[in-house]
């Protein structure tokens, strides 16, 4: 049953005029992500939380608590039917992404999902789809493209101070259990590579401008048998210029490494000595030197800022989901590579 709070005009779709009324779909628990949303919607100028939808009843009353009059709902049948919203965010489990953004789709609203997009490319190729049918956008968050370290390589690599980059290595984990929750349930999850990796990825494919080759995957099970995923996931990536992108998250690495190792025909990057730096090696007419270079601010407004001039003044989207589909299809190649034990080419190169 739907507990309404007030009432909202009905849907209608955004234009160049008004306000993109907006609905969360899952308001916790994980890192209050769903209130995050909210957040970041109220913000935004041009967009409004008008609704938010959730099994949990308590969370609802967060809700209603952290933004009074919000509706609030039960059903996301009941939700899409009743309420006056034009884009709905989804902020659930990863195996519930792709039912939801097609049924959100099919009744005519813009869809927001956070990461990963998916599980499957044929997930991702449903919910393009759906979109397309209905005239609808879709979009994913990849709000960590806005994060201070990864804008300040962009600027780096795009100043062309290290040449043109062969070789990317990143790493994220360390050595402990991934405890009992859903994330560490490969069925619902999608395996150790859908939670960071699915920054990695987009990030990587963000640094390297060119299709992919092949790409080669190394997945370990063999501590944590009380969860569901991997313990260790890696992909190697082989780009058709040449490029080569090494990808690895643990969580049975008990000696761990830098985040960022990038090599260049001009010189490197990696993590610096200090926390928040950058340690560039170039070349500065002809002879070798040490750049340190600070991180810049991140910025995860933007992702919905651009959401909002998408919608009411057609800007170019930023996270298209072809996009995300390609980082989708990056995780579930090297996964399929791990198990034939040879390269193998992604759908979506």
């Amino acid at each position: 049953m739907a507990a309404k709070r007030k009432r909202v005009s009905k849907a209608k779709p955004a234009g160049k005029k008004g306000v993109v009324r907006c609905g969360v779909i899952g308001y916790g628990a994980a890192f209050s992500m769903g209130r995050n949303h909210a957040r970041w919607i109220a913000e935004t100028p041009g967009l409004e939380p008008v609704a938010v939808c959730d099994v949990d009843a308590s969370r609802l009353t967060d809700a209603d608590k952290d933004f009074p009059g919000i509706e609030t709902y039960t059903s996301v049948t009941t939700m899409l039917r009743k309420s006056g919203l034009d884009l709905a965010v989804i902020v659930t489990p990863h195996n519930s992404h792709a039912p939801l953004a097609v049924q959100c789709a099919k009744a005519g609203r813009h869809v927001i999902v956070e990461k990963p997009m998916c599980i499957t490319v044929a997930e991702a190729d449903r919910m393009i789809q759906a979109a397309k049918d209905n005239k609808v956008m879709l979009s994913v968050f990849h709000n960590r493209r806005w994060d201070g370290d990864f804008m300040t390589l962009r600027d780096i690599i795009g100043r062309g101070i290290i040449g043109d980059v062969f070789h990317i290595e990143t790493f994220g984990g360390g050595y402990g259990g991934p405890g009992k929750w859903w994330r560490a349930d490969k069925r619902i999850s999608g395996g150790a590579f859908y939670d960071w990796g699915a920054h990695f990825v987009d990030w990587v494919l963000n640094l390297v401008p060119a299709k992919m080759d092949n790409i080669v995957g190394y997945f370990h099970k063999l501590v944590w048998h009380e969860a569901t995923n991997e313990d260790q996931v890696r992909g190697i990536i082989r780009f058709a210029n040449g490029a080569v992108a090494d990808l690895q998250l643990s969580s049975i690495a008990a000696c761990g490494k830098n985040r960022w190792r990038i090599l260049g025909t001009k010189g490197a990057i990696c993590d610096g000595r200090r926390e928040g730096h950058f340690l560039i090696t170039t070349d500065v007419s002809g002879m070798r030197a040490e750049i340190e270079v600070k991180y810049m601010p991140s910025r995860w407004e933007a992702y919905y800022h651009n959401i909002a001039d998408h919608l009411l003044r057609g800007k170019e989207l930023a996270v298209k989901p072809e996009e995300a589909r390609r980082v989708i299809s990056v995780m579930e190649t090297a996964e399929k590579s791990s198990k034939a034990g040879k390269a193998l080419k992604p759908k979506y190169a």
